[in-house]
């Protein structure tokens, strides 16, 4: 007999998928928020015309890369406390930003961030399908969930213009902080508790040669598209990622 698992009940179901959008607006608005930023950042921080495109790249790199990773935690941990570590790292990082005055700190906070996203994101679309009744109210869910993050990638370029100009570039980041307090803090009261971490191990060869894979696919496809698709960096990540990617296939189709 199969038994079909009833979604955990939320007190606030309107605050609660307020806040889960909130989540997706910010994975979202750092993708955009930092465009307009670039040439202060570049001109302050240090960056070469070279080394400015990573601002950008590297929070796409780490995103994408440690989202199969970042889905698996949530399984293992629970969604809402990735929720919550998510939060928190967006913060740290966004301060780290702010700060920086080298190029290394601030391409160090923009992974950071991309790591954040990777958390939140799966974390964030569990609740949502999990959270609200198979139906209407998911369906209303899903629609909020998919305008936030929508809205989060054009609101960002406007945003980023606007703080840019009115209190300079370290703005992009810290208007973070405040958002990422405020979710952090919220979760405790608006998401689902999550009980005991649930036993299980993660598939490290699956988890390595998947996330290296898609990381090194994304590296030479952001790379390549600046540097040149010959250049010998970009021609080595991209048959390296092949390679990862076809062993990680092959490790999912003969495991259990």
């Amino acid at each position: 007999m199969s038994i079909t698992r009833s979604p955990d009940r939320i007190r606030r179901p309107g605050w609660s998928l307020a806040l889960l959008a909130l989540g997706h607006l910010i994975i979202s608005l750092d993708f955009t928020i930092i465009y307009v930023a670039l040439p202060d950042i570049a001109s302050d921080v240090g960056f070469t015309a070279h080394t400015l495109q990573w601002v950008v790249t590297a929070y796409a790199v780490l995103y994408g890369g440690f989202l199969l990773f970042g889905g698996r935690l949530s399984d293992l941990a629970g969604r809402r406390r990735m929720f919550v570590l998510g939060m928190a790292l967006y913060g740290v990082a966004s301060v780290l930003g702010g700060l920086a005055t080298a190029p290394a700190v601030l391409l160090a906070a923009r992974a950071v961030q991309g790591l954040a996203g990777a958390v939140l994101f799966p974390a964030v679309l569990a609740l949502v399908n999990t959270a609200f009744a198979e139906g209407r109210e998911r369906n209303r869910a899903l629609t909020v969930w998919a305008m936030a993050g929508a809205g989060g990638l054009t609101a960002g370029a406007l945003a980023g213009g606007v703080l840019t100009q009115a209190l300079g570039w370290q703005a992009v980041f810290y208007v973070n902080v405040p958002l990422t307090v405020v979710g952090a803090v919220a979760a405790f009261a608006l998401l689902p508790p999550d009980g005991r971490a649930t036993r299980g191990s993660v598939d490290v060869p699956g988890t390595l040669t998947g996330t290296a894979g898609v990381t090194l696919l994304i590296f030479a496809i952001a790379h390549g598209s600046e540097a040149g698709w010959a250049r010998a960096e970009v021609v080595a990540a991209a048959v390296l990622a092949a390679v990862l990617v076809a062993v990680f296939l092959r490790l999912q189709a003969r495991g259990r």
